[in-house]
């Protein structure tokens, strides 16, 4: 492994996520947001891997939020999914009434949530994926509850409609085993070991 520690990397996150900005932020990365994205709203799974799945998504939006000009930069791409007790895997809602059937399904009946991560390297073509899960029990949380957080519209652009620590703070039932920012979105127990093995050191702006 090449040592960074004179001239640290610059991450580049290719995500729009508000929730992987501030994951990232709390753990003190430095990072700038790609000026490139890629839309994966049109893309369907068929019958695969989940972690297959969401690995392929992010390097995906890696590559895609990546720019072969910069030099001593990783590019960062996530993607998260929810998978259902049949297998099924759940992504975003497609619309309110969506979100309502996902969030009612999750009622007493425990699912995984599996976030994939990628880092690629644009200069030399570089690359490491590898995803984390953790499964999730909700409690009893009432219809009129879900209808009055979909009403707030803040299940928009989440896997699986919801946030787990937006649903705790509000109260909601929720337990879980595993790093509960896989569920949030990055598995920040291995990534930050991961971005520093790239050269991302913490506390440098980038």
């Amino acid at each position: 492994m090449d040592d960074h520690s004179m001239n640290p990397r610059k991450l580049i996150l290719a995500s729009k996520s508000p929730r992987r900005r501030q994951l990232l932020t709390d753990a003190g990365f430095g990072f700038e947001l790609s000026s490139r994205s890629l839309d994966d709203g049109g893309l369907t799974s068929g019958p695969v891997n989940p972690d297959h799945w969401v690995m392929a998504l992010a390097y995906l939006k890696a590559v895609g939020g990546a720019d072969t000009g910069l030099s001593s930069s990783v590019v960062l791409g996530a993607d998260t999914i929810c998978i259902a007790p049949d297998g099924s895997l759940v992504g975003q809602p497609r619309d309110a009434d969506h979100a309502q059937e996902i969030l009612r399904s999750f009622v007493g009946v425990p699912h995984s949530v599996v976030t994939g991560v990628a880092l690629i390297d644009p200069a030399t073509g570089r690359r490491e994926l590898f995803s984390d899960g953790a499964s999730v029990v909700w409690g009893d949380v009432s219809n009129e509850e879900i209808e009055s957080y979909v009403s707030s519209g803040q299940w928009q652009g989440k896997a699986g409609a919801y946030n787990l620590a937006e649903r705790l703070d509000a109260g909601w039932p929720i337990e879980y085993e595993g790093d509960p920012t896989s569920i949030m979105g990055l598995p920040m127990r291995r990534l930050s070991d991961r971005l520093q093995a790239w050269g991302i050191e913490r506390g440098v702006a980038a």
